[in-house]
């Protein structure tokens, strides 16, 4: 039995169409870190490096949304995918605020940048825990909004590096003051839908240790009343 175990072949992981663009997302993070560091090559007063890096960031959020829509649409999701998705949005918008400190500093600030990734790592952890206690919390309207907020900042900060106002006829954007709103309003939103994250992850572990201690409870009063066996 042993030997014709040895003999079998491993299982092979199959690769789905929704975990194929999670990984594409990831081989992206790359690419966009190059986008935004000054070895890019092509930088001039036309604006293609702020162009390209824009239009990658935006392409590699708009996967963020297919690969779980389609990994629910085509009832693919697997342990895989729910393992590299978050992993995925971890790397884009850590690389995308760290290499913003860098590349556009009068607006992106260090702390900032820390306050985002710290709160995205934060809500994964409590994720974490709240798998390994049996239950989960649901993403709230909140983290949405977050998420579309974030995308906004990330795209107008980087715009911001070359241009101060985009302007059509009558018509005037204030693009640096964009990335400035976007910023600071992605600052308050996060930090609110943390607290609204772990209010949530606090009543549900709560209610967990509350079933427990009722369950312990119980099982002693069995073992307790429990006949003797002669």
């Amino acid at each position: 039995m042993l030997g014709r175990a040895l003999r079998e072949p491993a299982p092979r992981i199959r690769m789905n169409l929704p975990n194929s663009i999670t990984m594409s997302r990831i081989a992206g993070v790359p690419l966009l870190i190059w986008m935004l560091s000054a070895s890019f090559p092509f930088r001039d007063a036309w604006g293609e490096q702020e162009l390209i890096a824009s239009g990658i960031f935006i392409l590699l959020a708009i996967t963020d949304g297919v690969d779980g829509y389609l990994a629910r649409k085509r009832g693919q999701i697997t342990t895989m995918g729910m393992l590299l998705d978050p992993l995925a949005d971890k790397l884009m918008i850590s690389a995308a605020f760290i290499s913003l400190v860098e590349f556009t500093p009068s607006i992106m600030k260090p702390w900032i940048a820390i306050l985002v990734i710290g709160r995205e790592f934060l809500v994964s952890g409590l994720r974490s825990i709240a798998s390994v206690e049996g239950f989960t919390i649901q993403a709230s309207n909140l983290g949405k909004l977050k998420t579309i907020v974030q995308i906004v900042a990330v795209v107008a900060t980087i715009l911001a590096h070359r241009w101060f106002e985009w302007q059509w006829g009558w018509y005037i954007l204030p693009v640096r003051w964009t990335a400035y709103a976007a910023i600071y309003f992605m600052v308050l939103v996060s930090i609110v839908s943390a607290v609204d994250y772990f209010q949530a992850f606090w009543k549900q572990i709560d209610h967990s240790s509350s079933d427990r201690r009722k369950a312990s409870v119980v099982l002693r009063r069995d073992k307790k009343n429990a006949a003797p066996v002669n």
